[in-house]
């Protein structure tokens, strides 16, 4: 899979750019604020249909600026497709408008179907927060990477997340206006039915995980999964009534690093140092980078954003090993992180 050109208009810092990638790698060089993260922030967008950071659409248009186009040209093993997306706030003129809008080859599609028509992996400093920050980052992160190259993982995380905001509603009414207790059958219904296939996707990727090499000691990925079942269900309605909230199923799970010494399991979350919860997702990416690889039967593009500076030399020297097994962009503040030698044999865009 290559992604041949970029262009993009009024994504943030751009006004109107145009980017062309060669098949190996490309390495972006540029001092803070100059969009180095921008750029690869774009390069994401389509692979997933959600930003890196903004929480708000919005965000990613230009300062004073109504729309926003992020245009690339990729290549898979059989054909080459031109992909799309526009942004806007909602507004264009005097008419309402969707905020997203998704094209392949001009043709308008739901996210649903344009995810998963190019596919990236995406490694940067901010990814350390998947091991120390809260279990709805490591629940998003399970779903970046299984959304992208599982048609019926999207599907039940789609259903899902609109069954429970629907199955909350309901027990705020059952709590607040005395609404039936049997009105939930439905419900429940829609939620052990794409909660098991969630589930299972879940643990089929981290099992992949664990088989996978490990950059220092012996890393073991538990997960936390919390299960649904009609008894489950049953046993915790009096406390959800209460509560006016779903508190068990896939929206609850988690999964932790754990580090064995001596036999004994050590969480890295609570006990590990930081270079440690570095190694870890160090060891995560790489085999999230195999994972994607073995489900879409090519390798997908790896994006890199300035992560030299943040591991040793060791783990830099490993990942120069993984750069050539596939089209990758490497962002940089610093040139010097790269040897000259390196240098020669790839392509460097610098940014200012």
């Amino acid at each position: 899979m290559i992604l041949k050109r970029l262009q993009l208009q009024s994504f943030r810092n751009y006004k109107d750019q145009e980017f062309k990638f060669p098949s190996g790698t490309t390495l972006i060089i540029g001092p803070n604020t100059s969009g180095k993260t921008n750029l690869l922030e774009a390069i994401y967008l389509l692979a997933t249909g959600k930003s890196l950071r903004a929480q708000i659409e919005e965000e990613m248009i230009s300062y004073g600026k109504k729309i926003a186009r992020i245009k690339a040209e990729v290549k898979s093993e059989e054909e080459t497709d031109e992909l799309e997306i526009l942004l806007t706030n909602g507004q264009l003129g005097n008419k309402k408008t969707t905020k997203k809008q998704y094209l392949i080859n001009g043709v308008r599609k739901r996210m649903f179907d344009f995810v998963g028509c190019f596919n990236c992996v995406l490694f940067g400093p901010e990814d350390l927060e998947i091991v120390v920050d809260s279990p709805a980052i490591r629940r998003n992160y399970l779903d970046s990477v299984l959304e992208q190259v599982d048609r019926d993982y999207r599907r039940a995380s789609l259903s899902y997340k609109k069954g429970l905001r629907q199955r909350n509603k309901l027990l705020e009414q059952i709590r607040d206006r005395g609404r039936t207790r049997t009105s939930l059958f439905l419900w429940d219904k829609l939620l052990l039915e794409n909660g098991e296939v969630i589930n299972q996707k879940r643990e089929e990727l981290i099992n992949f995980f664990n088989q996978q090499p490990v950059y220092f000691g012996d890393l073991v990925i538990n997960y936390e999964k919390s299960a649904l079942s009609p008894q489950r269900l049953r046993k915790y309605q009096d406390k959800e009534i209460a509560a006016g909230m779903t508190l068990i199923g896939p929206h609850r799970d988690d999964f932790t690093f754990n580090l064995v010494d001596e036999n004994k399991e050590r969480n890295l979350h609570l006990f590990g140092s930081r270079g440690e919860q570095r190694t870890a997702v160090f060891s995560l990416k790489l085999a999230e980078l195999e994972y994607v690889a073995k489900e879409i039967g090519q390798r997908p593009i790896l994006l890199l954003d300035d992560i030299f500076s943040e591991l040793d030399r060791q783990r830099r020297q490993r990942l120069v090993e993984v750069i050539p097994k596939q089209q990758t962009v490497i962002t940089t503040i610093d040139i010097r992180l790269v040897k000259p030698s390196y240098r020669r044999k790839i392509k460097m865009i610098e940014l200012k």
